[in-house]
């Protein structure tokens, strides 16, 4: 896959990636400290990531809220060589499908 930079990728295979999993738990982590919610990340969806000055990757993951599953979308930015991540988005986008395993 080649990175172009200032465009938006899809991340292959984003679902099974280490790197990407562990963003989607940080961005779940800064949400619940936030805004005093308790989030249970369950698993990601799917991944874009942009290259700008770090990469601005856009996450959409499903977490449960007590019991029920949910779905959101985070954008994160990842800047390494600062050591720095800062989660710029984290929104509900709609219940999961209730065939979703688990």
């Amino acid at each position: 896959m080649s990175r172009i930079v200032g465009g938006v990728t899809v991340v292959e295979g984003s679902e099974n990636k280490l790197e990407i999993q562990d963003l989607a738990r940080f961005a779940v982590e800064d949400h619940n400290k936030k805004e005093h919610a308790s989030l249970e990340f369950v698993k990601v969806i799917s991944a874009k990531e942009q290259i700008v000055q770090g990469v601005l990757y856009y996450i959409t993951l499903e977490a449960k809220d007590h019991h029920r599953k949910k779905i959101y979308e985070t954008k994160i930015w990842d800047r390494p060589w600062l050591n720095l991540k800062e989660v710029e988005e984290f929104k509900f986008v709609g219940d999961a499908p209730s065939h979703s395993t688990y």
